[in-house]
């Protein structure tokens, strides 16, 4: 009898031990996931705000790959580029973050880089086509008129952005994890992986079918206040898109640029960049009223990281159009005129 209230007792320690480390990895990954959607202060934020900046890039750039679609269309759009998201962070990039974490860390930081100089190029790329919409090129490739190829198109393309933006988010993730063990860090990454991609995909879904929502609002809605939000909703829905695009294409310059920046203090390649621009933000922080000052040494950071990645972008634009985009097509066959 003694025996088995001695396993019992053993299996209870075990349980014990397994729930501990079961909180663990929720509790880190919770705190994590805070720290890359919201951003703290100091050092830590430094990180955390960069990836909050991914985060909205990401939710601000996709509803753009559900327009000229049919509503029926919109949420399984949606649906094929989170689970796209979710292949990529877990199959693909938490791998990738492990191995680099554990036995390459020194390739990290270019590999940061190369993300956000592309960032910085697809930001340049927008401008440029906004600017010259009738340009003979097209960085994407043609466009289908078939719905269905068009779809596959616009997917593969949410699916490659996501990508980059992923692979910042969980690089920053990686690094504000506390040190722990690997099947810890492992978990945490993954639980974070998932919490991200529902927050920006499910952010995305109430965006593209607010207009659908207003729609229901304005013709079913008891009250006189409900069907006038309704309305409101339908007639803003275009300006809010297309302030949302703009919003998009400034966080990818800003975060593409804010990750340059950083990559080349952390190389000792060009720092003096950085650090003006540190000492010019902060002196427009001393300009203003202390309770401002913090609000503006970030705003002042963000543009003008905003316009270094600007630069990065047009220097890249024409490398990429005219070199890298052509050899690709060379490699998979296809003619690149």
């Amino acid at each position: 009898m003694s025996g088995l209230l001695a396993l019992l007792d053993d299996v209870a320690a075990l349980a014990k031990v397994a729930a501990t480390s079961i909180d663990d990895v929720a509790s880190q990954a919770v705190k994590t996931t805070a720290k890359v959607a919201g951003g703290v202060i100091d050092d830590a934020a430094k990180a955390g705000a960069k990836a909050a900046g991914a985060v909205i890039d990401d939710a601000a750039v996709t509803p753009k790959y559900t327009m000229g679609f049919p509503a029926a269309r919109e949420l399984p759009i949606v649906g094929r580029i989170a689970w796209g998201s979710i292949r990529n962070k877990l199959l693909v990039l938490l791998p990738a973050a492990l191995v680099l974490s554990n036995f390459a860390p020194w390739l990290i930081v270019p590999l940061l880089m190369l993300g956000g100089g592309y960032l910085c190029f697809e930001g340049a790329e927008k401008i440029l086509h906004a600017l010259m919409p009738h340009r003979e090129h097209d960085t994407h490739g043609d466009t289908p008129e078939d719905p269905t190829h068009l779809e596959e198109s616009r997917v593969a393309g949410a699916i490659k952005t996501d990508f980059i933006l992923s692979a910042e988010i969980m690089t920053i993730a990686l690094s504000a994890i506390p040190e722990s063990g690997f099947w810890t860090e492992a978990l945490t990454l993954a639980l974070v992986a998932v919490g991200i991609t529902v927050l920006v995909y499910g952010s995305v879904a109430l965006i593209v079918k607010a207009d659908d929502i207003g729609l229901l609002m304005a013709q079913r809605g008891r009250l006189g206040l409900t069907r006038a939000i309704g309305r409101g909703i339908v007639r803003g829905m275009p300006t809010f898109m297309s302030i949302l695009t703009t919003v998009g294409t400034a966080a990818m310059l800003w975060v593409g640029g804010s990750i340059v920046i950083h990559g080349m203090e952390e190389l000792h390649l060009g720092a003096e960049v950085g650090h003006w621009i540190h000492d010019v933000a902060h002196a427009a922080g001393h300009m203003v009223p202390e309770d401002w000052s913090g609000a503006t040494i970030w705003f002042v950071t963000a543009f003008l990281d905003g316009i270094f990645g600007l630069f990065v972008g047009l220097l890249l634009v024409p490398v990429a159009t005219r070199v890298l985009i052509p050899l690709a097509g060379m490699f998979r066959g296809k003619d690149p005129a």
